[in-house]
């Protein structure tokens, strides 16, 4: 199978004008974004880019937000009666200043401006668009009389340039453009320098640029602030012309041909030039080459995995979703908030777009492992970087602990303290162990030993001293709890209940104590890893005391058996924002097909019994249901199908009413706030209904229907494992591993009679449950049924 024939399988159509931000077609190099939209007078492009961000930033009442111990006594003296913390008044007040800062609209995702090409209706008419996600191409129809034309275009992988070239059949019909005109976002807040723009007739250019000053007020330039510029370059003679909010020129249509190259340059102010900026004059024979780069740069992207399924709404979710996530992000980017590199006006700035740490901003990440595109997870880990010096002040300064505290919120400017230190989302303690579990997930997936040293062990291990020092306050382990256990108290259940007077709520959530479990055992497994357990023999020491003495996880009962809840005390038919009761199955892996019968029962009936008002479940829920082997495929596609845009993207819908949603919202309020980049993370449902390892056994198709078949090629598992294999007639057919790193390899057999094992010292029979294969780097081990 080659994934790149497959990808060809599945472009993205559209046969009719596509005005709507939400209908044009996604483009993208993991740094800039493109939207290309059709109206019936023009085609107008909205650019983006992760590294463009309006990077001012509000930190006032640094003075006034005071300690964790001072607003955790404060809290202690509000009566327990009370319904809620926020009907006393000093709680009321101390929320409102702490929100003051995250209310400012800046830091933001800043929109590049757009593109427009205009023509007249009486001459052409355009039909619709197609994306070929193998290329990442994109072709606008015409109708031009009796012919037809084709506008192409694409972006080059490795420059943020733009190529477009209008083409037909005949040859009988000059360009029919008749204007070009360059837009700055219309929503450019006023107190922004005015952005400069200019029409250069004889270079046949025009460009704008804008200053993106570090200081609140905009007028005072500072060291460190940015600025990007558009500049557009068109093969045919232009006139200036006059224009309304932007820059236009007049395009001279005695030219037989249209080609342009649109050009995103950004970086320090000081970088960016201003003023004219020649480019380079495009060219078919420059238009050529540069496709055949992007053309071969895609064919690779496809060929590290793919999947060919007899399910071709899965298998066409799959290449949507992965190119989606080309198009959004690379490792040498800033890291995608919220809506990644997309945005235009407002579209893309709701929450900031932000870093949102209980999940938002991992979610895509999950895709980057079993999918075989680890580097993509490098942009992840650079932020975790980024946000490092923050978070440690805050655990010293707030918290007077050791270790580093991680966010609830970030963003990829400087800060000097947390963007949302209001206590009832804030407190959430998850959000320390779950900043660093991919790092941990980066090296068992790859084995990369220096990645452990260098870019995971460090943000780990603060972790890692937080949790210990925190669980080991007097407040979190001591005789008033009468259990000799370390807690972790207080802590914040994830889009539930906030603070609660008493704290009735507020401690051990499950979530808390499956991630910082989580968090022990792989902090454990880097030292012996790495060979510095002597090194950090004390800290380790006080981690194993606490797992001794650690909580249990918190049960209620439902209407289907015992379930987990995500807290103690807490109604088993709560409406979840967040899927907190299943959190000990994911992203907790402590739970899943290879737990005890008792266990795995009460993950099930987890399962089974949720309840969540939707948004933030599309990916997690399901994934959950993967890896119990109980995810109703059928089910699934219908949910994505609610929830599917007409770009082809999955945006966050509501399910449910009841808890925090009443009956008079719309269920559709999500839709329209930007591209939700978290959502991409869909192939890996899919990938764990083929193939599983978390638990360090691969395990073959474990949720895919017996009566459909499927293959899949060079998935990656734990212990850098590249996975094949195909499925028919309700078993596998074949197993081919290729071993990157020499890792011993296990795995559940797939035939009852056995699996006979070729590897290169010969032939063997596995006839066990669980078959152990030793294996050398870079060696291949193919799996078949065993002869009776």
């Amino acid at each position: 199978m080659k994934s790149s024939e497959q990808a060809k399988r599945h472009p993205i159509v559209c046969d009719k004008p596509a005005p709507d931000f939400f209908e044009g077609a996604l483009m993208g190099n993991g740094g800039i974004g493109a939207v290309v939209t059709t109206r019936p007078d023009a085609v107008v492009i909205h650019f983006g880019h992760n590294n463009v961000w309006d990077i001012r930033i509000a930190e006032d009442n640094q003075e006034k937000i005071g300690t964790f111990e001072e607003v955790f006594r404060q809290l202690q003296r509000i009566p327990k009666e009370l319904d809620s913390f926020s009907e006393d008044a000093w709680y009321r007040k101390y929320c409102e200043m702490t929100q003051e800062n995250y209310r400012k609209p800046y830091p933001r995702p800043m929109p590049c401006g757009s593109l427009l090409l205009g023509y007249d209706r009486r001459k052409a008419e355009v039909l619709g668009h197609k994306l070929f996600i193998d290329q990442g191409l994109c072709e606008v129809y015409f109708k031009v009389g009796d012919d037809e034309a084709t506008l192409q275009l694409f972006i080059e992988p490795e420059r943020d340039v733009m190529w477009l070239n209008l083409v037909n059949a005949s040859g009988e019909f000059g360009a029919f453009f008749d204007r070009v005109k360059l837009i700055p976002d219309p929503d450019t807040p006023e107190s922004l320098p005015a952005a400069e723009t200019a029409v250069y007739r004889e270079r046949r250019q025009l460009f704008f640029r804008q200053t993106l000053p570090r200081s609140q007020d905009g007028d005072v330039p500072q060291d460190g602030d940015k600025a990007f510029r558009l500049d557009v370059r068109v093969s045919g003679e232009i006139a200036e012309a006059p224009a309304k909010g932007g820059v236009q020129a007049a395009l001279l249509l005695e030219s037989r041909s249209f080609l342009a190259c649109v050009e995103l340059t950004e970086g320090l102010d000081e970088s960016v030039l201003y003023g004219i900026r020649e480019l380079a004059a495009p060219s078919e024979e420059a238009f050529a080459q540069a496709f055949t780069l992007c053309s071969q740069h895609w064919t690779t992207y496809w060929d590290c995995s793919g999947v060919s399924l007899e399910d071709e709404f899965l298998e066409r979710i799959w290449y949507w979703n992965l190119y989606f996530y080309h198009c959004s992000v690379k490792p040498d980017a800033i890291c995608p908030g919220l809506f990644a590199n997309w945005s235009y006006r407002s579209i893309g700035s709701e929450w900031h777009g932000d870093y949102h740490m209980n999940y938002n901003t991992q979610q895509p990440f999950w895709l980057a492992f079993s999918s075989n595109h680890v580097d993509k997870h490098l942009a992840y880990v650079n932020m975790v970087h980024h946000i490092l010096p923050v978070s440690r002040k805050w655990a010293r300064k707030y918290y007077g602990l050791r270790g580093a505290y991680y966010p609830h919120s970030a963003y990829p400017v400087e800060m000097n303290i947390m963007p949302y230190p209001v206590p009832h989302w804030g407190w959430e303690i998850c959000e320390t162990p779950w900043t660093v579990q991919s790092l941990w997930w980066h090296y068992l997936y790859t084995m990369d030993r220096d990645f452990l040293a260098d870019r995971a062990f460090e943000p780990m291990k603060e972790a890692v001293l937080f949790m210990v020092d925190y669980m080991m306050r007097p407040d979190a382990h001591g005789e008033q709890w009468g259990d000799g256990r370390y807690h972790i108290f207080p802590t914040v259940v994830p889009e539930l209940y906030e603070l609660t007077p008493g704290f009735t709520k507020n401690a051990d959530c499950l979530v808390d104590l499956t991630l910082t479990k989580f968090l022990f055992r792989a902090f454990q497994s880097a030292c012996a890893a790495l060979g510095n357990e002597l090194e950090e023999e004390t800290l380790l020491a006080q981690m194993n005391e606490i797992e001794r003495s650690f909580p249990d996880y918190p049960t209620a009962h439902s209407q289907r058996g015992t379930v987990f809840v995500s807290v103690t005390g807490e109604d088993a038919e709560v409406v979840y924002n967040t899927p907190n009761g299943i959190m000990t199955i994911f992203p907790g892996e402590d739970h899943g097909l290879h737990s005890p019968e008792d266990q795995y029962e009460i993950a099930v009936n987890s399962y089974l019994n949720h309840r969540n008002e939707g948004g933030n479940e599309l990916v997690f829920y399901h994934l959950a249901g993967a890896r119990l082997g109980k995810l109703d495929l059928e089910r699934f596609k219908r949910q994505i199908a609610y929830c599917q845009l007409p770009n082809g993207t999955c945006t966050d819908r509501v399910l449910l009413s009841g808890g925090r949603y009443n009956d008079t919202l719309s269920f559709d309020f999500m839709s329209r706030v930007g591209v939700w980049f978290e959502n991409f993370a869909l192939p890996v449902v899919i990938n764990e209904c083929l193939l599983q390892s978390y638990n360090g056994i691969l395990r073959f198709f474990p949720n895919w229907p017996t009566d459909r078949k499927a293959e899949f090629a060079t998935l990656r598992a734990v212990g850098a494992f590249l996975v094949s294999a195909a499925y028919a007639d309700g078993e596998a057919q074949w197993v081919e591993i290729r071993s990157e790193a020499g890792s011993a390899l296990r795995f559940y057999n797939p035939w009852e009679q056995g699996a006979l094992c070729i590897t290169s010292a010969g032939k063997s029979t596995i006839r066990e449950r669980v078959g152990h294969v030793p294996t050398l780097p870079g060696e291949t081990i193919r799996l078949v049924k065993a002869p009776v």
